[in-house]
């Protein structure tokens, strides 16, 4: 008998799944029949929220959650990309881009009964656009040049920003920009870990959890206000979602083929054919963002050399990477940002895997192959340590592969485990870890400032940032160029910044792409109609479920 870590033995999942079994399908619907409304979604994730802080949502599972409970003011369609009405039914934008006015819906509530109006929103985004240093509320890493908000009358609402903010309107459609009630936002940072604090006026509400273990979510049948382009209106089809912690990927695969859950995150590759020779669904939508990737910590001297980082780039064989562990759905990365994203441009001939010209490069740089075949140089040893980021699709199987690359031309990488404290800290030092995995998805060109700056997720820990073990670090043309693509109104312009900015990144052999990442999902045919937002987080909101055969 296979445990799952929460405990639970994949044979008794049927007690604690029941909401997937036949008898709790919509008794009339049939595979053939059109949507029908009832009936409960049980959904394995692989891993625990952490916060619900809106701008958390980056945290995949985070964004999970926040997907269902809360709305946004705009709504950007996944396939178009497209900007549309969703609790703003219009907005206007100035020349400048430094004046956003939107006009809101009637009727719309929290699900604490609260009205969503001009002034719940106000207070959203002068909190995600200036953080709350009292109550811990961190800025949102989507907000840039954020200065006051205004409420002109009970539903109309004006944002004002100190320099040009083109990126902001996408914003406003994304995880990390849904809205929530008065009282959540008056809690602080630390409560906001609990579901049941967070009042969103998403169509299902939170209404039992077992932290980091189960979550149950009910729809909210006076729900009308779904984004308006939508087919599906009124409220969620579904009765209830059961979401349920299940890190290990054999119990979750287990439970989905035994029909014990209908869907499920997190699918590895390897377990992709398996999945749909048992006619279940993979679905893989794309994060459109920064490429899942290694990057590199300059303020350690180790990596300080460009040229130590353009011969580590050309030892990573990427191509080996993608076709050893991956399948079709993880595309080789091509340049830093996907191929699907905007302002992307194929930097391929840069990343070429070449371990002569690796060798050359290490060799110029002073680096000679002791008799160890270890890289040496002033009597130190080029050896390197990453730790493995759990959320990211067999992460340490890729570091560990890196690592045999990079031993052929005599770098040793040492891929760390440690506990998730450990994991933290040390990855704000760049002395402990000159090497760090990393990722975001946002299908607007600002997910590249998002990653790179300073004030943002800084991965490449220059000073100024979270870390204050950085020494010196700062590269001021790379903050310039993110400055830029942050307030460039000109929409060629802009775009011709971030494929400049991705040229820089691979000159400067700051960071070597790997692969497009995509959110893994696998679900059984009788789940219908799961929706995805742009860069790949499930919506249950169109979803039903229909009689299983």
């Amino acid at each position: 008998m296979v445990w799952a870590a929460v405990g639970i033995p994949v044979l008794a999942l049927g007690v604690l799944l029941a909401g997937c079994s036949k008898k709790d399908a919509p008794a009339s619907a049939t595979a053939s029949d059109g949507p029908v409304q009832g009936g409960t979604l049980v959904y394995l994730e692989q891993q625990a929220h952490t916060n619900l802080y809106p701008p958390a949502g980056g945290f995949y599972p985070n964004g999970g959650v926040l997907n269902q409970i809360t709305d946004k003011l705009t709504y950007q369609d996944p396939k178009t990309l497209e900007i549309q009405p969703w609790i703003a039914e219009s907005w206007e934008v100035n020349a400048t881009a430094t004046e956003y006015t939107f006009k809101l819906r009637k009727g719309v509530t929290f699900s604490d009964g609260t009205p969503l109006d001009a002034t719940a929103v106000a207070k959203n985004f002068d909190t995600y656009g200036l953080g709350n240093k009292e109550l811990r509320h961190p800025v949102s890493e989507v907000i840039n040049n954020y200065e006051k908000s205004e409420v002109l009358d009970p539903l109309t609402v004006k944002f004002t920003f100190k320099k040009p903010s083109p990126g902001f309107l996408q914003g406003t459609s994304v995880i990390g920009s849904g809205l929530v009630s008065l009282a959540t936002l008056a809690r602080p940072f630390e409560e906001l870990g609990d579901a049941t604090k967070i009042i969103g006026s998403g169509p299902f509400v939170v209404t039992s959890e077992t932290l980091g273990k189960e979550l149950t979510l009910q729809a909210r049948k006076e729900y009308a206000w779904g984004p308006a382009r939508l087919a599906h209106q009124g409220r969620a089809r579904l009765d209830e979602v059961k979401f349920i912690v299940t890190p290990e990927d054999s119990v979750r695969i287990g439970a989905l083929l035994a029909g014990q859950a209908g869907f499920i995150r997190q699918v590895q590759a390897y377990d992709e054919k398996r999945v749909q020779e048992q006619k279940f669904q993979v679905y893989a939508p794309s994060t459109r963002g920064v490429n899942n990737s290694v990057v590199f910590r300059p303020d350690n001297a180790l990596v300080a050399d460009v040229k130590v980082r353009k011969a580590l780039l050309h030892a990573t064989n990427t191509q080996e990477i993608v076709q050893t562990l991956f399948s079709a759905n993880y595309p080789q990365a091509k340049s830093v940002i996907a191929s699907t994203a905007a302002g992307y441009v194929d930097l391929s001939a840069k990343l070429a895997y070449d371990e002569a010209a690796a060798k050359k490069l290490l060799d110029e740089a002073g680096w000679t192959l002791g008799a160890n075949g270890l890289r040496q140089k002033d009597g130190k040893e080029l050896v390197l340590a990453a730790y493995e980021s759990l959320p990211q699709p067999q992460n340490k199987e890729t570091l560990q592969l890196i690592a045999q690359q990079w031993a052929k031309v005599g770098v040793k990488l040492n891929v760390l485990a440690g506990d998730s404290g450990s994991r933290t800290l040390d990855n704000l030092d760049p002395e402990k870890t000159p090497v760090s995995p990393g990722m975001v998805g946002r299908a607007d060109p600002d997910v590249i400032k998002s990653n790179y700056y300073p004030t943002n997720r800084n991965v490449l820990l220059q000073k100024g940032g979270v870390s204050g073990k950085v020494k010196s670090f700062v590269d001021d043309k790379l903050n310039g160029l993110l400055d830029a693509i942050a307030a460039e109104t000109d929409p060629a312009k802009r775009l011709a910044l971030a494929g400049e900015v991705q040229h820089y990144l691979i000159d400067q052999a700051y960071v070597i792409p790997v692969f497009e990442e995509p959110q893994a999902f696998a679900g059984a045919t009788w789940v219908r109609d799961v929706g995805f937002e742009a860069v790949g987080r499930p919506s249950f909101y169109s979803t039903w479920v229909s009689k299983q055969p």
